[in-house]
């Protein structure tokens, strides 16, 4: 399937801004994690900030030093990683039920 045929929608393009800036991952490797192409999510991040001034995205942070900007990233993976255990936790549970 040839993704530059492809159309999204606003909110899709805005989730996207919103997963590159929270991710702290480059915009190859988040554009990847989307299944879209670098090119087109470097043009929705332009374009969000050339339209609203400083994009609006959750989880952006106004850091006042990077030390802050890796602990927050930290805290997030860290999160990430509980809910993953808990997830296998309820699922070790289910399969020991039997």
């Amino acid at each position: 399937m040839s993704k530059k045929n492809k159309r999204y929608s606003e909110e899709f393009k805005q989730d996207a801004v919103n997963y590159y800036y929270s991710s702290g991952k480059s915009i190859k490797a988040s554009a990847s994690d989307l299944n879209i192409s670098s090119s087109g999510l470097a043009g929705w991040i332009n374009s969000a900030k050339a339209n609203e001034g400083v994009v609006n995205h959750r989880g952006s942070g106004n850091y006042s030093s990077d030390a802050e900007k890796e602990i927050a990233k930290l805290k997030k993976e860290l999160r990430d990683k509980e809910d993953a255990l808990n997830i296998l936790k309820k699922a070790i549970g289910i399969l020991n039920e039997d």
